[in-house]
């Protein structure tokens, strides 16, 4: 069992940091809480996505160059056993993350332009396993965002004409809830798991200068999305294992609409205009009592729907591979992946075509380390 499971969540790691919906780089597992016994695991992920587009009527034809940047992420659970019904976990994880940077001299309109998203979050979950082979689990979780912003191409006439957009917001804190239950059968490696996870709510004290005036202050409200997650994996033969996901994120109610920004444009900075589906199966394979591979394919369907300047993403096709090394109490996962991103069409304001986003992908490669005592 416990051999399966790291190969599971090896690929969970190493495609699940890659490209999703919206501006998620985290899954948000709940897989540690079903580690065996008292467990305990760290893990870091490399990624690095390539996204560049051409312009469409503002400066048609001219390429924007690669407008994202290579990015760490890291983690960290805890699990243990309070008696023989109740378990208990803590997981630290960076949910959501953007890291914006157009290239200067190129030409094309949002040239320059810069944004930064970042999170931490820290999620307590309290499981209780009724004798049936059930199992129900629910849990609080505290997370810290921050954002900012430089957008050149948002500019204006008055008396601060040519003055670029900028927006610096301050770190917030926000609190939400997860809710959980499921179904296993360990002596054929049988897990089913459905595990809803709430909005969480922020007020960001944000500053903002542009041709609206300089050092404007406002609150940013930021609500990040909520979503219903079924995992499942099933032994299907001798040493062999099916696994998979289903997950729903509420994007289409996320949005970053600083006050002075939408007084500008008339659309939020950032939005999505859909909720987004990511399912991903595959299969793991214990080659022996060391070693475990596993493969799996994900696929996120594109929507068509236009997206704004700082996410030009649409969908996506991903493949991503792992191996775990087993030895005594510990074992050590390495994974990769590789994700075809999908087709992005921008918008700028509500509906001026900005670029075409197109043959883009990303490369990530994680390690996790993984120890029972």
């Amino acid at each position: 069992m416990r051999v399966y499971f790291g190969s599971v969540t090896a690929l969970c790691l190493a495609t699940g940091t890659a490209y999703a919906g919206g501006i998620e780089r985290s899954p948000q597992s709940v897989g540690p809480l079903f580690e065996e016994g008292r467990y305990v695991e760290f893990s870091f992920a490399t990624v690095s996505p390539d996204v560049s587009g051409v312009g469409g009527l503002i400066t048609p034809g001219v390429a924007s160059g690669d407008m994202t940047e290579t990015y760490q992420q890291y983690g960290f659970a805890y699990k243990a056993d309070l008696n023989d019904t109740l378990s208990y976990a803590l997981i630290y994880d960076q949910p959501y993350g953007a890291n914006v940077n157009y290239p200067t001299g190129t030409g094309y309109f949002a040239q320059g332009s810069l944004a930064e998203f970042d999170s931490n979050a820290l999620t307590a979950i309290l499981q209780y396993n009724f004798p049936s082979k059930l199992s129900v689990y629910g849990g609080l979780r505290y997370q810290y965002i921050d954002a900012n912003a430089f957008v050149p191409f948002v500019t204006g006439g008055g008396p601060l004409a040519g003055t670029p957009y900028e927006a610096n917001a301050e770190k917030d804190g926000g609190a939400g809830y997860l809710l959980g239950v499921a179904y296993e059968r360990p002596e054929i490696a049988l897990r089913v798991a459905l595990t809803y996870q709430s909005t969480i709510k922020h007020e960001l004290d944000t500053t903002e200068s542009s041709v609206l005036g300089l050092n404007v202050t406002s609150t940013t409200e930021i609500e990040t999305p909520q979503s219903l997650t079924l995992d499942f994996q099933s032994g299907v033969a001798e040493d062999t294992l099916v696994f998979g996901s289903i997950r729903w994120v509420d994007w289409s109610a996320f949005e970053i609409a600083p006050e002075s920004y939408v007084g500008l444009v008339g659309s939020p900075l950032v939005f999505y205009a859909d909720d987004r589906i990511k399912y991903t199966l595959g299969v793991g394979r214990r080659l022996n009592e060391n070693w475990s591979v596993a493969a799996s394919v994900n696929y996120e369907r594109t929507t068509g729907s236009p997206t704004g300047n700082l996410g030009p993403t649409d969908g996506q096709l991903g493949l991503g591979l792992s191996a775990v090394y087993t030895v005594d109490n510990m074992k050590i996962t390495g994974g990769i992946s590789y994700t075809d991103i999908g087709e992005a069409n921008t918008i700028v304001g509500a509906a001026i075509p900005g670029g075409v986003f197109t043959d883009n992908d990303a490369v990530a490669v994680g390690f996790k380390i993984g120890y029972y005592f």
